[in-house]
């Protein structure tokens, strides 16, 4: 049973908690630690569990650290807990710079640890059942808008709220990116709180993001098109749909729909699939795939390497909307 710990326990600090408690299969919850001694005593009333007086304390009496914390402080910690060869999960973004990042990747295989970063939607049974339909997708829409919360808005739109879908769009093409494009607004808080971002990678794909955390109403949607097929995902509603056009062999059936693609080339039968998705918490599910990582001496399914370079293409996208007078430099620090 491997003996975990948390570090955070603000609003997505106790979901993890909550979560940690019921894989009791897998883990051994050791206790928290927040640095607000009010918040963290009614955590531990509230939880019914133990809460430390120091990250240090909690450090030593685990095999393995859930950082929950604000970002500023996923460095700090995670080398903290790297150094004393704890295996570490760390929420995005992984840490607030490419640089930090690298060090706690060296530091990792140095110590020879398990490292995995929240990037949530890569759990997400919407997005885990697309994933077999999707063959070199070529052109990639996501719309990931949010009413306005004033939680996160310490941070651009682009690490709020968009760093979810580099994620999920990295894990799906498998090529270099070539080119970024950004332009954002800051319309209630300091920095861009709209934006859109154009990604074009060496294969020719290209990748149209957009984040708001000012919409009026909540979506998280993903299009994927390419080669005879369509797919479509919803995040918020775990749906999804695949639009899939095939050659038609031999003569049609009654209710087959057939599209003609003009003289001289085959027609091509259209087929609508929604497949049926089984619910889960996806938070719940990446603790799970953690535990296993560490238990089987297996890469993780999103390993610090994949929060690196969602990361990378954030600040390449943060250094467009810098150029171009969206946001300030100060700002990104």
């Amino acid at each position: 049973m491997l003996k975990i710990g948390v570090l955070g326990a603000g609003h997505l600090g106790k979901i993890h908690i909550k979560l940690i408690k019921e894989l009791s299969d897998q883990f051994e919850l050791v206790g928290f630690y927040d640095p607000l001694g009010e918040n963290a005593a009614k955590v531990a009333s509230e939880l019914d569990i133990k809460a430390y007086d120091s990250i240090e304390d909690l450090i030593d009496h685990v095999d393995c650290l859930d950082i929950v914390t604000p970002t500023i402080s996923h460095f700090d910690c995670a080398s903290r807990a790297i150094k004393k060869s704890k295996h570490v999960f760390i929420e995005k973004p992984v840490t607030q710079t490419t640089e930090e990042a690298k060090i706690l990747l060296a530091l990792s295989q140095e110590a020879d640890v398990k490292v995995q970063v929240g990037h949530v939607e890569r759990f997400n049974p919407a997005f885990q059942a697309a994933e077999k339909y999707l063959n070199e997708p070529m052109f990639i829409e996501t719309h990931r808008l949010a009413q306005f919360n004033p939680r996160g808005t310490d941070v651009p739109v682009i690490l709020d709220l968009m760093i979810h879908d580099i994620d999920a769009i990295l894990s799906v093409v498998k090529s270099d990116v070539r080119r970024i494009s950004a332009s954002g607004v800051a319309v209630v808080s300091d920095t861009p709180d709209i934006a859109n971002a154009r990604i074009e990678f060496d294969n020719g794909c290209v990748a149209n993001l957009t984040a708001s955390r000012i919409s009026l109403k909540n979506m998280r949607k993903s299009r994927f098109f390419q080669k005879d097929a369509y797919i479509s995902v919803d995040f918020l509603s775990k749906e999804m749909e695949v639009v899939q056009m095939e050659n038609v062999k031999g003569e049609p059936g009654p209710y087959d729909m057939v599209m003609e693609m003009g003289e001289g080339k085959p027609s091509k039968k259209i087929i609508f699939d929604k497949p049926e998705i089984q619910p889960s918490n996806a938070i719940k599910e990446e603790l799970r795939s953690f535990a296993e990582a560490i238990k089987n001496n297996t890469t993780p399914i999103v390993p610090l390497e994949d929060g690196l370079n969602a990361l990378s293409v954030a600040e390449q996208v943060l250094e467009k909307l810098k150029l171009n007078g969206s946001i300030i430099e100060s700002n990104i620090q």
